[in-house]
């Protein structure tokens, strides 16, 4: 893949960064952080989850994908993949932006872990109450 014209999208969510480049006119090799997609996202329905911006553009199998992804969990790169993939295919082809915007694919998901409060164990968790 080195060496060829792609398109690069950034994905974020929690604390994962995902920088995804489709590579046009391949034939569908998924590689994450130097390792095949199922590999690396061996959970069933993550790699799916990951591509899903390429299916309902009917795009699947037409792009060759190469991903560096770093930090969070496996939920938290996962859902930045797929929006670092949605992010691509709307530079690639902005007629597609409506599509995926109405999927909900292209907002990026604020939720992060709450921070900790003096006094309690979490951020919400209060110690056990005992009267005596």
């Amino acid at each position: 893949m080195n060496g060829r014209q792609y398109i690069e999208g950034i994905g974020r969510r929690k604390e994962a960064t995902a920088r995804v480049r489709l590579y046009p006119g391949g034939t569908g090799v998924i590689i994450i952080n130097d390792k095949q997609g199922s590999e690396y996202l061996p959970r069933m329905g993550d790699l799916d989850a990951a591509l899903s911006p390429l299916r309902l553009c009917g795009m699947e199998g037409s792009f060759d994908i190469s991903v560096k992804v770093q930090g969070g969990g496996v939920t938290g790169q996962t859902d930045a993949i797929k929006l670092g993939v949605a992010r691509a295919i709307v530079k690639l082809d902005p007629e597609k932006r409506p599509l995926l915007r109405k999927a909900g694919l292209l907002t990026r998901d604020p939720r992060a872990k709450e921070r900790k409060k003096p006094g309690l164990r979490r951020a919400r968790k209060a110690p056990t109450y005992t009267k005596r």
